[in-house]
């Protein structure tokens, strides 16, 4: 996966025998935040400063007419939103719709109750460049809105989100006419923007998944928070996620969450966005009870593990995935692992032997899929037995986080060449597979 790329796929299961989901990985983006305020003075105590920001992009009063009337309109936009961040965080829906006209109520209605269900803590709204006049629409101008928000945990680092907003110039105060889907290259509209959701929140995690299928969310809950205390240990960096966030997805959300259009095989992946969260989707219809614990450990880990910016690419896939195995498969013998059979068929035939030429193409076959994580994780297991897990990890953060060459970091972390460990990890691999 090339650097910048938003997700970690996971392979459903083929009809024949359960097999394991498999995943990707992803990108972000960084932001410090003072938090732990009450929420009418934490949204006071970054107006200042977005005003400024805003006035600097948009001129000064000596501008033209033209820029000093889009700078006073970008002024009192922000004083609605301030006034909407203040009522969301207080759980006053009243005060949240107030700044809108009624036909947006009932969108709002459902981003409120989605939000407010989430244990949303920050909610930040600044704007990112000048109003703009809306084509076709007289009287109605566009401005383009990064919300940062947390959820349960009030010191958080914010995670963002580029949203599109449509107000009506009418008086002393714009009102706010709609509030658009965000459609980032990087991740994608968000659940709480386009779905009705229902929450349960535990120690480690947060689970969410629609009305539909509420009665699943107890045991999701549960398994998650098992989850979570294995992927706690694979924290690179030695502090792991505040909270992990799984959503869990319908056939309808599947598609529309995140943007949706992911390859045949996924069953589950983990998305960057921001603040140092990686948010988790599950694909409800592609899992299976007994195969679920697995699925989570491995998505979590993928949460846990990841840098902000993503991985360096395609070439360390292997080492990406490998670690995510080797956390679901949490200990078990390496002869109880169900994708044996799919390792032997892909060693046998179709697999350079090269630990870099692994990743899966979008439009693999699942057993083309299945085989790729297996080797991954045969060669990780192998490097762990070797080595232990915690100069595992330190290599992981060499070559993933800190994006130095394999090599380099083999001969640092292990003291011993690359192409010789290399070889025989793959010598491994073969053995398992004869």
């Amino acid at each position: 996966m090339t650097d910048g790329a938003p997700d970690i796929d996971r392979l459903d299961e083929p009809p024949t025998r359960r097999r394991r989901q498999l995943w990707a990985a992803l990108t972000v983006f960084l932001l410090l935040l003072t938090c732990g305020l009450p929420a009418a003075l934490l949204v006071g105590a970054v107006r200042d400063a977005r005003s400024r920001a805003v006035l600097d992009r948009l001129g000064t009063p000596a501008a033209d007419p033209a820029t000093l009337a889009a700078r006073q309109l970008a002024e009192r936009m922000t004083a609605q939103l301030d006034r909407q961040a203040t009522a969301l965080l207080a759980g006053d829906r009243a005060g949240f719709l107030a700044v809108a006209e009624p036909a947006a109520h009932p969108d709002l209605r459902r981003r409120f109750a989605a939000l407010r269900a989430l244990r949303v803590t920050v909610w930040q709204a600044s704007p990112n460049g000048a109003p703009e006049t809306v084509p076709g629409r007289p009287g109605e101008w566009r401005l383009l809105v990064e919300f940062r928000y947390c959820f349960v945990t009030p010191d958080c680092r914010p995670s963002p989100v580029l949203i599109g907003t449509r107000w009506k110039d009418s008086g002393a105060q714009p009102r706010l006419v709609a509030m658009e889907e965000s459609r980032s290259a990087a991740t994608g509209t968000r659940p709480w923007e386009t779905s009705e959701l229902v929450v349960a929140v535990g120690a480690r995690t947060l689970v969410a998944t629609t009305p539909a299928l509420r009665g699943q969310l107890p045991r999701l809950l549960s398994q998650a928070e098992a989850a979570a205390r294995v992927a706690d240990s694979y924290a690179v960096d030695g502090a792991p996620p505040d909270r992990y966030r799984v959503f869990h997805a319908g056939r309808a959300e599947w598609q529309r969450w995140y943007g949706g259009g992911r390859p045949k095989w996924t069953g589950g992946y983990a998305v960057t966005v921001g603040g140092g969260h990686h948010e988790v989707v599950l694909n409800a219809e592609g899992l299976s009870p007994a195969g679920l614990d697995d699925l989570l450990r491995h998505e979590l880990t993928h949460a846990a593990s990841l840098p902000e910016r993503g991985y360096p690419g395609t070439s360390t896939w292997w080492l990406v995935e490998g670690l995510a195995e080797f956390a679901g498969v949490d200990g078990q013998p390496v002869d109880r692992y169900e994708g044996l059979d799919e390792v032997r068929r892909l060693a046998a035939g179709g697999w350079t032997g090269r630990l870099d030429d692994l990743s899966p193409a979008d439009d693999a076959p699942a057993d083309r899929v299945a085989g790729s994580y297996g080797i991954s994780y045969l060669a990780v297991r192998h490097l762990v037995d070797r080595f232990g897990q915690e100069r595992l990890l330190d290599f992981f953060r060499a070559v993933v986080h800190e994006r130095r060459a394999v090599a380099e970091a083999a001969e640092e972390v292990f003291g011993e060449p690359w192409p010789a460990l290399h070889d025989a990890c793959v010598a491994y691999v073969r053995g398992l597979s004869s």
